[in-house]
């Protein structure tokens, strides 16, 4: 791109001409006025030149693709940079490989007082079995170390780190040599994470917003929660991005509230709901999922109830009476039936419109029925959901498959079902669990490895960023037409296509008659699009050099 200038900062005028502009103002668009954080005018390239005059900056696309900025809408930012600028096991390829990679990791830092990681899969691994607490005492030479699965929802330990947490012992979740979950892991996460400094805390809540710029994300809806990690850790990260140039942060804080009081308390920390990762129950990958019938790798075993409907409607109702956002982690079937049957109480008690106005969300929802799908539809619930998980651990014989068996692994995420039903969607990473990637997020919705339940490119697209903003309440924003919020994204990309599981739409999508702007193919194997600028209102937060 090449660009003029004469005005600094986010309140100058700015003509973006010469590419291809994704506004359903003009399918055709060529160029965009942004002018005070906002865009002014989307239009072709003849009429462009009626604005160049008036402008303070010019920029040539040089044909590159303008499309709103991403919002991811799940992130755990501080975990996220932790994982970018730490140990990260994600791509280990071996139980051997990944020990190796621990004490590498140790004897690099000799002064941290905790060594924490993250990323560790043993789905993935030859051996099929975690690290001992004997390995990774011998790895880190006796130091304390806080190592989480993939998911997040169990973590292996070593002796020192469970010297530090002496109860944890006693508490649900603790079994010898075993992944700890439950309380017992929170215990010793709380303990891990005490020994990060502030100024680590810091560096690594930068790390994770400046990789999300450069990936064009413009918005990260951070979900925190006591049992995930502090009020602190939470107000640092808002003020973060309040005073930096990078990405907004949406805060969701994941506490239960039974009155008024304890609506006042979420809303100054900063929180916009009381939601995100409030556990009704945990993951598949640990066994802690609740479901109505037992794992098929884990006899008569159902996994983890943390909240019942009474605790579900209480909650939902003292949030929609506070004019507060409720929301939940739920991800198997018998979770998933607890949220919606609390939250048909709670309508019973302050009205079926308050709590469809309310608009409610629930993280994950993976293991839907038909039945909890028109229940989401019928109370206005959000689903807000990670495609990458299907990419990872779908598949007749990925993780889900072991853990479920293929059929039952078969009808996880049915995104088409639940757009079919009209069940706002919003995508998001859920990161570190899977990496920040919205391109790869939107692949992933349009190439599920359950073909039923694909749904569009452009669907997909918009639901990973127009429906993260209404997810949070916003309908003005996540979408370039005049008067939105001047949040966009420049692109390198090759030819625009129009992808959809039906190939008679796409046929008829192409048609220049149906006025439908393409997007990037996303074909899986074919390279994605790569990002040269990401803005937030106005405001340039990522420029890839020499470009």
């Amino acid at each position: 791109m090449s660009e003029s200038t004469t005005v600094p900062g986010a309140q100058r005028t700015t003509l973006l001409r010469g590419g291809e502009v994704h506004s359903p103002a003009d399918p055709f668009a060529t160029a965009m006025v942004i002018e005070r954080g906002h865009v002014a005018w989307v239009g072709s390239e003849g009429a462009a030149d009626a604005f160049a005059d008036g402008v303070d900056e010019v920029v040539d696309l040089e044909g590159a693709l303008v499309t709103p900025a991403f919002t991811d809408a799940h992130v755990h930012t501080t975990a996220t940079g932790l994982a970018l600028t730490g140990l990260d096991l994600s791509d280990a390829s071996t139980l051997a490989d990944a020990l190796r990679l621990v004490r590498d990791h140790s004897t690099a830092h000799p002064a941290d007082k905790v060594l924490l990681g993250h990323g560790w899969d043993a789905a993935r691994w030859p051996e099929r079995r975690h690290p001992s607490r004997a390995e990774l005492d011998a790895a880190t030479g006796g130091r304390p170390l806080y190592l989480t699965r993939i998911d997040v929802h169990s973590a292996v330990v070593t002796t020192a780190l469970l010297d530090l947490v002496p109860e944890v012992t006693g508490l649900p979740g603790y079994r010898p040599d075993e992944p700890l979950t439950a309380a017992a892991h929170h215990a010793v996460r709380a303990a891990a994470h005490e020994a990060v400094s502030p100024a680590q805390r810091a560096a690594a809540q930068r790390a994770a917003l400046d990789r999300a710029a450069s990936l064009g994300i413009g918005t990260l809806h951070e979900c925190g929660g006591p049992d995930i990690s502090d009020e602190e850790d939470f107000t640092a990260l808002l003020a973060l991005a309040v005073e930096g140039a990078g990405p907004r942060v949406v805060g969701y804080w994941a506490e239960r509230i039974a009155d008024a009081n304890g609506a006042q308390r979420i809303k100054e920390l900063g929180a916009v709901g009381a939601a995100g990762d409030l556990f009704v129950d945990g993951s598949l990958g640990s066994h802690t999922a609740c479901l109505h019938t037992p794992y098929a790798d884990a006899d008569a075993h159902t996994g983890s109830a943390h909240l019942d409907v009474a605790a579900v409607a209480a909650h939902v109702a003292a949030c929609t009476e506070a004019g507060l956002q409720a929301g939940f982690h739920a991800i198997g079937d018998a979770a998933l039936t607890t949220v919606t049957e609390g939250v048909r109480a709670a309508a019973e008690l302050v009205g079926l419109h308050r709590v469809r106005a309310a608009r409610h969300r629930i993280e994950h929802a993976e293991m839907l029925t038909p039945e909890t799908i028109a229940a989401f539809a019928e109370f206005g619930l959000t689903a807000s959901v990670q495609p990458a998980f299907d990419a990872a651990w779908g598949g007749d014989e990925g993780m889900y498959a072991e853990r479920l068996g293929v059929e039952r692994a078969r009808t996880l995420n049915p995104f088409a079902a639940l757009l079919r039903a009209g069940v706002p969607l919003a995508l998001g990473s859920d990161s570190p669990v899977t990496p920040l990637d919205p391109w790869g997020t939107v692949r992933a919705a349009a190439f599920h490895r359950t073909p039923e339940h694909r749904i569009s490119v452009r669907a997909a697209f918009t639901a990973h960023t127009r429906g993260g903003w209404r997810a949070a309440g916003r309908d003005d924003a996540g979408v370039l037409v005049p008067g939105a919020p001047a949040d966009y994204a420049v692109w390198r990309t090759e030819e625009l296509v129009v992808q959809a599981p039906d190939d008679r739409v796409a046929r008829w999508s192409t048609d220049p008659r149906s006025g439908t702007p393409g997007l990037p193919d996303l074909t899986p194997g074919r390279e994605l699009p790569r990002c040269l600028r990401t803005v937030v209102s106005g405001r340039t937060v990522f420029d890839r050099p020499n470009e």
